[in-house]
């Protein structure tokens, strides 16, 4: 028999491993748009958007710029592919960090 406990925390390495997925193609994002758009790259703070004295308003930006889907009229299909591969990473990685958080509820509440 599976301990809730185990499958709690194996679902919490997944979602570990999917944020990490994401980051990194959000990282190789900004450098496609670096070279496709500069002009947008430092509308959305792409210099400074991992660091610590990045401007979150910015950061926010672009995460609304992706999930709105504004990037399809985008010249760049490069662009485009990260861009909707960002979008459903984020999506999914939102998905488990919810999924993780009832799961953590159910398990206060059962134990």
């Amino acid at each position: 028999m599976i301990s809730t406990v185990a499958l709690f925390w194996a679902l919490c390495v997944v979602c570990v491993i999917n944020m990490a997925r994401y980051f990194s193609s959000l990282r190789a994002l900004l450098v496609v748009l670096r070279g496709c758009d500069p002009l947008l790259y430092q509308y959305v703070d792409g210099s400074g958007f991992f660091t610590s004295h990045g401007q979150p308003s910015k950061q926010i930006r672009l995460v609304r710029y992706i999930y709105s889907q504004r990037y399809l009229d985008h010249h760049d299909p490069e662009f485009i592919r990260r861009c909707a591969r960002v979008r459903g990473q984020f999506i999914l990685t939102s998905s488990l960090c919810g999924l993780v958080v009832v799961s953590l509820v159910a398990m206060l509440i059962w134990y």
